[in-house]
């Protein structure tokens, strides 16, 4: 069974009761805004662990689109108290997929049914074997922790990439890009912000879905530019994207900003918002008051989210004509989450700037799992490209 979207996934039955009844498809539309700019504490369980063979070192698992696909994934096990490395897909059944465990477990080890998948893989910038520091960025809303990677040795520090990780995750789900980033002679910084569990809350303590999350970007801008950056590429994963476009074209420091990567991202939230209410066959009226509740300022108030998002200002496709950098956009045709067409459309509006290299199969934030070594390369072609990582001339 394909795992429901994860931002709308808790209101399914409740959508259900609110078809044809405009009270209760309100108050659905309430509970929908309000899931929206609710910062996730707790992760989804998406997918079953049906047994592990700890003989064999394999985990089988529920059949869906995520455990059926290529390469090294992470699943977080036992209420997310424990995250296991999983490895290549050994075999398949209508119902099951068995894959390699990559993390030991123990006879005996208590491994729960309910699980999270993840494309995470690395949790901890330990596990890259790489320089790293710890370091904070002062935002508007307090101080931000960080991971500072320098680049290697020999390369010219003065590109720096600032890595925003999506929705619902924290600046783990960033780590996958910091070796290639560093073999390619930049230094990156991955950062928290706002609500994210890791960052302070702000006033609201809602997510402004890019709209506010900038702040604490621009913030991270200024705290390159004062330790030796020069040039700055902004990469964003799914609402990182978001908060990436956004922090393009509202920053003071726009003209220090190279490039910009995206992997995955949220181009346009109506699209995002209106594809996984249908995915929840959530009827159009309801879905049309929650996107209201939300970008209404008397209406917002309601359903607690601080201040009014404006959608409109939020759709980059619409926007594009005010985009300035170039921007390398990596999407799967088959993402699950967040459509690709805002993507496409976004590239379809500015062949100038916007690379769209053809993705399939690979699902959410997964590209670099599905195609590690195809995802590498088209990071470190980018940055080549670009003039940036280059050797320091004596």
């Amino acid at each position: 069974m394909t795992p429901r979207p994860r931002v709308l996934s808790a209101l399914a039955a409740t959508a259900a009761l609110g078809t044809g009844v405009v009270v209760g498809g309100t108050a659905v539309a309430f509970a929908i805004a309000r899931k929206v700019v609710t910062p996730v504490t707790r992760r989804l369980a998406d997918t079953e662990v049906v047994g592990v063979d700890t003989r064999a070192q394999t985990i089988t698992l529920r059949r869906s689109p995520d455990t059926v696909l290529p390469g090294r994934y992470g699943l977080f096990v036992n209420g997310s108290h424990d995250y296991l490395k999983i490895g290549a897909l050994l075999a398949q059944t209508e119902q099951t997929a068995t894959r390699k465990l990559l993390t030991e477990v123990e006879e005996g080890e208590r491994i729960g049914r309910a699980a999270t998948f993840s494309g995470w893989y690395f949790v901890h910038p330990g596990e890259l074997h790489i320089p790293f520091r710890e370091v904070t960025v002062t935002s508007p809303v307090g101080e931000c922790p960080a991971w500072l990677f320098p680049a290697r040795a020999g390369a010219d520090g003065g590109t720096w990439v600032i890595g925003v990780h999506g929705r619902g995750t924290t600046r783990s789900e960033t780590l996958r890009a910091a070796p290639v980033f560093r073999a390619a002679g930049v230094t990156s910084l991955a950062v928290s912000y706002r609500n994210d569990g890791e960052a302070p809350r702000s006033g609201s303590g809602r997510y402004g879905l890019g709209a506010t999350e900038w702040r604490d970007v621009e913030a991270a801008i200024e705290y390159a530019l004062a330790n030796g950056a020069e040039r700055i590429v902004l990469m964003g994963w799914s609402m990182g994207g978001a908060i990436v476009l956004q922090t393009s074209l509202r920053t003071a420091y726009a003209d220090r900003i190279d490039s910009i990567i995206l992997d995955s991202p949220v181009v346009d939230w109506r699209t995002v918002l209106g594809y996984q209410a249908r995915e929840l066959r959530v009827p159009a009226a309801v879905t049309h008051i929650a996107l209201r509740q939300l970008t209404d300022p008397s209406w917002s108030r309601v359903v607690r989210a601080g201040d009014a998002i404006s959608l409109n200002d939020l759709d980059i496709v619409s926007r594009a004509a005010e985009l300035a950098h170039p921007i390398l956009l990596l999407h799967s045709e088959d993402d699950g989450f967040v459509p690709v067409s805002a993507s496409r459309g976004l590239a379809d509006a500015r062949p100038d700037l916007v690379t769209l290299p053809p993705y399939s199969e690979a699902r959410h934030t997964k590209l670099w799992n599905y195609d590690e070594k195809r995802w590498s390369e088209l990071l470190t072609s980018w940055i080549s490209e670009r003039g940036l990582g280059s050797e320091r001339v004596s």
